[in-house]
């Protein structure tokens, strides 16, 4: 199953994170949020649909997730989780750790925040548009 939807980037992208990434419904972002590579989201955890969801609560469940602005993309591994809620009201983040919480998409990621593409990040910075797809194989 394949399901995207769209955030927006901003100017205090820093991508600087070791272990997660996160992608957010919140409007605005500090430069202490070094995880966060997108704002402004129109999807939330609460709104993934339910079989998509039931696939990411599976444990072991591939997942890609694909990253793109207009003029780059990323493609990160991880894995779903029967501990996995999905049910956080704002936030989405990306693990590299098997730690979860509400705010879990997925864990043992191949990539956080300071491994993505260094292109796609500064046009993060300069409020591209961005485009994120899940999807569980």
């Amino acid at each position: 199953m394949q399901y995207s939807f769209i955030a927006m980037g901003h100017e205090n992208v820093t991508s600087l994170h070791k272990s997660t990434f996160e992608i957010t419904t919140d409007k605005t972002l500090t430069l202490k949020g070094d995880c966060i590579i997108g704002v402004k989201s129109n999807v939330t955890l609460n709104d993934l649909p339910e079989e998509l969801k039931k696939q990411i609560q599976t444990d072991n469940e591939k997942i890609e997730l694909f990253l793109e602005t207009d003029n780059y993309s990323d493609k990160i591994i991880g894995y779903g989780s029967s501990k996995l809620t999905l049910d956080h009201p704002t936030d989405m983040v990306c693990r590299k750790s098997d730690f979860t919480c509400s705010r879990t998409l997925m864990i043992n990621s191949n990539k956080a925040a300071k491994d993505l593409d260094k292109k796609l990040v500064n046009e993060l910075k300069n409020g591209s548009e961005l485009k994120i797809t899940i999807k569980t194989v």
